[in-house]
């Protein structure tokens, strides 16, 4: 009997709690359209459209972006490829008059000179987004030799004027790369230069080419000189 009733309360608890927890839901209004001032939203921004290779050779945006990058550095850093811009900067005003001199005579032991440097970017006038070029010579009196054998040549001969550089195996460039000039660099590129003998120099955002050959797409607009160099009128 007790079993019995026990049901019959337990049951009516449950039916006690369906009742009362229940209830008719309210119905759905909608709710009126936003009628206050509508907020001011930003412009939306437009993103910059670099081209990352003109023809087969990388652009700097290209080459930098392609050697930041953790899925892209492998295609690019330590590889061959080809670079293309305009020169933007030289180091060639920097020798020291100690480093300037014909081929055939050691800088004196206490004369501290880089080694010869331009640096290509996109645009022309760019001051920071630029790949510096090096191994197109060992050193300043190479560029002096060759500069010195330009002006020397007959009218109309200059661009068959050659220089072979002695310690490095390569031609020195003809004309001498000068800034406004546009070209294509072809070589080794990668975070660091090792070829020179005072020391490996390093680039870990931009890179450094190490050229093996550069094709002038537009000249010099003038002749590259070290300083101290007279000018050929």
């Amino acid at each position: 009997m007790k079993l019995r009733i026990g049901r019959l309360l337990t049951a009516a608890v449950i039916v006690a709690g369906l009742t009362g927890c229940g209830g008719e839901d309210e119905p759905y209004t909608a709710k009126p359209a936003h009628s206050g001032r509508k907020p001011t939203l930003p412009a939306v921004p437009t993103l910059p459209t670099k081209k990352k290779k003109e023809g087969d050779a990388y652009t700097i945006y290209g080459a930098t972006h392609d050697l930041r990058s953790r899925v892209h550095n492998e295609d690019v850093n330590g590889k061959k490829i080809s670079l293309v811009g305009y020169i933007v900067k030289t180091n060639f005003a920097e020798a020291p008059a100690c480093s300037i001199h014909k081929t055939g005579k050691a800088d004196p032991p206490d004369c501290k000179a880089a080694v010869p440097m331009f640096a290509i970017a996109d645009e022309k006038g760019e001051t920071k987004d630029m790949i510096q070029v090096m191994g197109f010579a060992s050193n300043f009196a190479q560029l002096f030799t060759i500069i010195e054998a330009i002006d020397r040549a007959p009218s109309g001969k200059e661009g068959e004027v050659a220089v072979d550089d002695e310690f490095w195996g390569v031609k020195v460039p003809n004309p001498v790369p000068n800034i406004g000039a546009k070209v294509k660099v072809t070589g080794n590129y990668g975070v660091t230069f090792s070829k020179s003998s005072s020391g490996a120099a390093a680039d870990p955002k931009y890179g450094i080419m190490t050229a093996e050959t550069i094709e002038y797409l537009e000249p010099p607009p003038e002749k590259a000189y070290l300083p101290g160099m007279k000018r050929k009128p």
